[in-house]
């Protein structure tokens, strides 16, 4: 089970708009678009990228790091600490993009 099983919809739903974004883009190119025009566009569907990437780790640290720490009894905490140290890492590359 993933993180976003929940709002797995919701998820597609944005990530088609992403697609169209990108489409437009393209033709927007294809058409000899004036570039501050196609970058502000590049622009909108960064950020609508990166919406659906803080959606996805909102839910992975309410459900896989969640489940992990809460069943970090079982096995000392090292699958907690695995899932965190992923999370720290996934959050740095966010970070860094």
């Amino acid at each position: 089970m993933t993180g976003y099983d929940g709002s797995k919809d919701q998820v597609l739903a944005r990530l088609k708009r992403v697609e169209g974004q990108v489409r437009g883009i393209a033709r927007m190119v294809e058409d000899d678009t004036y570039c501050i025009d196609v970058l502000t566009q590049v622009s909108a569907a960064t950020k609508a990228l990166q919406a659906v990437a803080i959606g996805l780790l909102d839910d992975h640290l309410a459900h896989c790091v969640r489940e992990a720490v809460a069943n970090s009894a079982d096995d000392d905490g090292a699958a907690a600490d695995a899932k965190i140290a992923e999370a720290s890492a996934a959050i740095a590359r966010l970070v860094r993009s």
